[in-house]
């Protein structure tokens, strides 16, 4: 007898307890190096983007999205940052590619929305200066005046290795929403080389502090460094001060990936919390160990004359690999967030998500492994060059790239974490949501657990959200464990990507793939 092909999807809906969560916002257009911003004013409102074009928008905390390209007079070319004003403006900020011949990666284009993505009124720039390269950028929002600071890498002649060439830090701000920006000032007193490699200076995040400072670092030939103004960006240290060294330096390789890095996240705390003014800077570095990679935090109390001595963030135990750390503070309590990949738990390139919570302003973190299922990278795959993370009052927010079967996807998770996920030393057994095996040919089954009566419904849809068959059309159940058997050749499917949603108490929206 042969025996059907099957899909197991165990889906556990815990109301007001949720856990292990995974929703995928995109499969389309290869995206990688994702970025995710919440608006602290709506906080149901999210954006995400991701290399090269790709934006995406939800409008119910992130359980589901619509995604768009992006387009620009200046064009489009990664390295997507989000961050949003308290008009509930959004920005997109990205490296250009105009149609001019050479003039590729020659400024930093902002580009805002008022309406979550319907247009784009606001199409600016800055940094434009002859052929040099304008790469990496980030920007913080000042949300005291929304002043809009942002701080990237100038090459001279982008992977050149004559020694007169150099990189530097460059800064620029806008003070009316992104419509003009200020001639960039150089805030890097020493120079790097241009090769994109650790004695390049590279990984300018700002941040903003309680009063309106500005503080900025970076890495580079001198390890670790910082920069800061006091006066909106007029003026800054004569000259950047080291933090640490970084072992090994910032340009690493990690197994299953085509190019890593440890690149730093700048922060400060302005909350109202116990820790306001607090200045954070995460990384990640190999001195560990080349096959040990570990994610890396120190703090300053005096706005960055002295820092503390480097804190390990990662909890475990292993000599195994994390990476691609991103580090973010929910600015209603100063807590602590950080996600990163992590391969602690394996012996081979399989990589689960993690994220890091500190309560006691940096002193020690909790560790939850909050990925469903580990995914397994392929070094011939661009992966893009960084993780990013989104919290408000409690309500966090991460985004990572993961590779299944050769398909790049980006995903968030909608975990409630004031209520923990498992430590990430303890199995997290609660779900199961991979798709194995995969494709499907016959029979597919779902599974779910309701903690009390709720009125369900499931459908199938295609990957533009459009419903193809309704399987449960809004059924009053019972509390209990369901298994639903459904007959794909029944429902006309031809082969492709589908999504099954389920929906409960027309709240909670889960949405989990599967392949004919």
């Amino acid at each position: 007898m042969q025996i059907p092909s099957l899909i197991a999807i165990s889906i556990l809906l815990l109301f007001q307890d949720l856990h292990g969560q995974n929703v995928m916002i995109s499969n389309s257009n290869e995206p990688n190096e994702p970025s995710i911003i919440m608006d602290p004013k709506n906080p149901n409102v999210l954006m995400a983007a991701s290399n090269i074009d790709n934006y995406y928008f939800s409008l119910d905390s992130g359980y589901t999205w619509t995604e768009q390209r992006l387009t620009s007079n200046h064009g489009v070319w990664g390295d997507p940052c989000l961050v949003v004003d308290t008009a509930s403006n959004f920005y997109f900020f990205h490296l250009s590619n105009p149609s001019v011949v050479g003039n590729w990666l020659d400024r930093i284009v902002c580009q805002k929305t008022s309406d979550k993505g319907g247009t784009w009124p606001t199409d600016s720039y800055a940094g434009l200066n002859d052929f040099r390269v304008q790469d990496k950028e980030w920007c913080a929002i000042d949300r005291q005046n929304n002043n809009m600071y942002v701080t990237w890498t100038q090459f001279d002649s982008y992977s050149s290795s004559n020694p007169l060439d150099s990189s530097v830090i460059l800064f620029s701000k806008s003070l009316d929403g992104g419509n003009n920006w200020s001639i960039p000032i150089r805030i890097s007193k020493v120079a790097g080389d241009c090769l994109d490699d650790d004695n390049t200076v590279e990984g300018a995040v700002p941040a903003v502090g309680p009063n309106g400072e500005i503080y900025v670092s970076w890495a580079g030939p001198n390890g670790l460094v910082f920069n800061k103004s006091l006066d909106q960006g007029n003026t800054w240290l004569t000259s950047e001060t080291t933090i640490c060294a970084i072992p090994g330096g910032w340009n690493y390789n990690i197994s299953g990936i085509m190019r890593s890095n440890g690149l730093p996240i700048t922060l400060c705390d302005v909350s109202n919390g116990p820790n306001r003014g607090t200045i954070y800077v995460n990384w990640s570095d190999q001195r560990n160990g080349i096959d040990n990679t570990d994610i890396w935090m120190v703090k300053s109390l005096d706005g960055g004359q002295t820092w503390t001595s480097p804190l390990m963030i990662n909890t475990d135990a292993s000599n195994r690999q994390q990476f691609f750390t991103w580090m973010t503070i929910d600015q209603t309590n100063g807590n602590l967030y950080a996600v990163f990949y992590d391969r602690s738990k394996y012996s081979d390139d399989s990589t689960d998500v993690v994220i890091a919570k500190s309560t006691d302003g940096g002193n020690s973190f909790e560790n939850f492994t909050i990925s469903e299922s580990p995914f397994f990278p392929n070094d011939a795959i661009f992966f893009g060059d960084y993780t990013n993370i989104t919290v408000h009052n409690g309500v966090v927010r991460p985004i990572w790239t993961r590779l299944n079967n050769g398909v790049l996807s980006v995903w968030t998770d909608v975990s409630n974490l004031e209520k923990p996920l498992k430590a990430q030393s303890n199995s997290n057994d609660l779900f199961s949501f991979e798709n194995y095996p995969n494709p499907v040919e016959d029979y597919a089954f779902v599974s779910f657990k309701l903690r009390m009566n709720s009125v369900v419904n499931l459908t199938v849809t295609d990957a533009q959200g459009n419903i193809l068959s309704t399987l449960i059309a809004k059924e009053i159940r019972k509390q209990g464990k369901y298994i639903e058997r459904i007959c794909l050749n029944e429902l006309g499917l031809s082969k492709g990507l589908y999504f099954l949603k389920l929906e409960v108490d027309d709240q909670l929206k889960v949405l989990r793939q599967i392949k004919l």
